[in-house]
């Protein structure tokens, strides 16, 4: 196993896929550091033309309580942002077999961003999924490029308006997963699925197909979002209700919202 800081690589089915995993447990919070290690590790899987899959997972009973909190404060969002972005940029610009987030636990806000950046998504059916930064007076911007991908646009709209969370088993029954497997039985469904579905096929073949196919990624990762960020760093956090709901949650209080 290679580790890079909390983040670790192993090569599983034998030595036919990898595991990507990040903590540190119970969180596993998707900062900066966190982020460019998962970009390391899937550097280091694209040299391996044997690879057929990447899994990615977080440690424990979670896969991501969501991006750190006090990245996103003045001095700190206007640096975190755009690099968090580019990070999943980098999802489409390596050569790699397809990638699957493997959900358990809390997936929520920047975590959620970086399970939908994946090219499948595995649910345990008791999985939490959402991207909740509305309640602290913010949006997701690659949330909100992403979520459409994968969700009916209205509903992916009602999901990031509201806030709302759902369970894995209704992720995969609106087709926002790909694969659900019972309650703690997660990695035994995502071997079985792998040796049914790609365990015979070929990893160049793979690789070419995962290609072909990220064109609506590279779209949203590309003019849309780079309009979201904007929209983000230059109007939102400029408003008083961003800072405030940013503020509120640090110091665990109720926000006052002053509508502005």
């Amino acid at each position: 196993m290679n580790a890079v800081g909390e983040v670790s690589c192993e090569k599983v089915f034998g030595g036919t896929a990898a595991v990507i995993e990040f903590g540190p447990m119970p969180a596993n919070i998707v900062n900066r550091a966190t982020m460019g290690a998962i970009v390391s590790a899937l550097r280091e899987c694209a040299g391996d033309k044997n690879l057929k899959c990447i899994i990615i997972r977080g440690a424990g009973n979670h896969f991501s309580y969501g991006a750190s909190v006090p990245e996103h404060m003045p001095g700190e969002f206007e640096k975190m942002i755009p690099e968090f972005h580019e990070a999943l940029r980098a999802f489409n610009a390596l050569d790699l077999p397809p990638i699957v987030a493997a959900v358990r636990g809390r997936c929520l806000g920047g975590g959620f961003e970086l399970a939908m950046v994946c090219d499948l998504i595995a649910v345990d059916s008791e999985a939490q999924l959402g991207c909740p930064e509305v309640k602290l007076g913010v949006f997701p911007p690659a949330g909100a490029a992403l979520l459409p991908l994968r969700a009916p646009a209205g509903r992916a709209s009602a999901m990031l308006m509201t806030g709302r969370i759902i369970t894995g088993a209704d992720a995969f029954r609106i087709g926002l997963a790909d694969l659900e497997a019972p309650a703690g039985q997660l990695d035994a469904a995502i071997e079985a699925w792998f040796n049914d579905q790609l365990g015979s096929l070929s990893a160049e073949a793979l690789r070419q197909t995962r290609r072909a196919t990220r064109h609506p990624w590279r779209k949203a990762l590309g003019e849309t979002l780079d309009e979201l960020e904007k929209q983000y760093l230059n109007d939102l956090m400029g408003t008083k209700d961003a800072h405030e709901g940013l503020n509120s949650f640090v110091e665990k209080r109720r926000p006052e919202w002053n509508n502005q």
